[in-house]
């Protein structure tokens, strides 16, 4: 356990062989986490530009590059301080705990019509793609129509090359190259406000947790198999039920999720991981995430045939903001108000 963060909302590893974690702080800095021991200096230290002061706002995303222990370069997703998304570039210095904040490379800039469903998560595939997970827009109810505009890239998954024409290009196969109708850089679309996302290390399957409406949160399964173009449904659907929740729906073409809740439970999902570590090998290959506001933790895995089995596994006492996994596959978790970091544990058996 690690106390006495400022309102953390992402733990991340950089693939590099040092065993750091990284720590993201939601007015704009990350911290490292080095053998137990947190680092006084950030790592990255953007205050100066990241705009905070919105509940969903802040400095929410981090991924290293696949080579980053050649490359040094780092990619991360804010929030500005006029609200809108940045999605930038950075390099490390001489110095392996610091990067440069005057190295940024702006890849991507988004307007947000709204301070909330800023999405934030940035996650690299196993194809080497940096995939961008993108909010509606904000408000309630899809009030800018953004979920089912293909046109937009709002309330979408992207996929980019980075390591082509600046400032990234289009990899070939994205499932619209080509087509007038849509966004070259859109892998998927009809997500509300996908609040992380992540790639089994093993499978390479993708699991994106889509925060709801005010009924119910749901949990999106893609196999490693996809070639992408999936429409996740808002605001057709909110979960598995047609939106609003009194009125039908056509359901056609829509990839409906493998798991929801309803507000009984929780108000707003926190995806998380496939467990892949060594230490707890009897959650070997289930995927756990969580509520926000519960703490509630629940485990996902596949059962007979196309179904999902689920069970709760435990009520943490936090606000749970993130999940992340170290080099090793072990898992962690953060809490936003209480400003910790926890390392997940099986229990042990009786």
């Amino acid at each position: 356990m690690v106390s006495d963060l400022q309102s953390p909302l992402g733990i991340v590893h950089a693939g590099d062989g040092s065993g750091r974690l990284f720590i993201l702080e939601k007015p704009g800095r990350i911290r490292i986490l080095r053998d137990d021991t947190l680092l006084e200096r950030p790592f990255l230290d953007l205050t100066d530009r990241v705009g905070s002061s919105g509940s969903e706002q802040g400095l929410l995303g981090l991924a290293f590059h696949p080579v980053y222990a050649d490359s040094g370069r780092l990619f991360v997703n804010y929030t500005d301080r006029d609200g809108d998304t940045v999605i930038s570039e950075f390099l490390v210095s001489d110095d392996p705990d610091q990067a440069q904040p005057d190295s940024e490379r702006v890849l991507l800039a988004l307007a947000q019509p709204a301070a909330n469903h800023n999405g934030g998560h940035l996650v690299f595939g196993p194809d080497g793609y940096l995939y961008i997970g993108t909010g509606d827009g904000g408000a309630a109810g899809d009030r800018f129509g953004n979920g089912q505009n293909a046109q937009t890239l709002l309330g979408a998954m992207l996929r980019l090359d980075v390591d082509g024409e600046q400032p990234y290009a289009i990899p070939g196969d994205n499932p619209f190259v080509g087509n007038d109708s849509a966004r070259d850089e859109i892998w998927a679309i009809g997500l509300r406000n996908p609040w992380r996302y992540s790639f089994d290390r093993l499978t390479g399957d993708l699991y994106i947790a889509d925060v709801g409406q005010n009924m119910y949160e749901e949990v999106n399964y893609q196999p490693a198999v996809s070639e992408g173009g999936q429409n996740y449904g808002w605001p057709i659907m909110e979960g598995l039920h047609c939106f609003p929740a009194d009125g039908s729906c056509d359901q056609s073409g829509l990839v409906l999720p493998i798991q929801e809740y309803d507000h009984s439970l929780g108000c707003s999902v926190t995806g998380g991981y496939v467990y892949r570590g060594q230490r707890y090998p009897v959650l070997q290959g289930i995927y756990l995430y969580g509520d926000y506001c519960s703490g509630i933790i629940w485990a996902t895995a596949p059962a007979a045939g196309d179904s999902w089995q689920t069970a709760r596994l435990l009520q943490a006492d936090a606000r749970i903001s993130s999940f992340g996994e170290d080099e090793a596959g072990e898992l962690y978790l953060t809490d936003i108000e209480g400003g910790v970091l926890y390392h997940l544990a099986a229990m042990p058996a009786e």
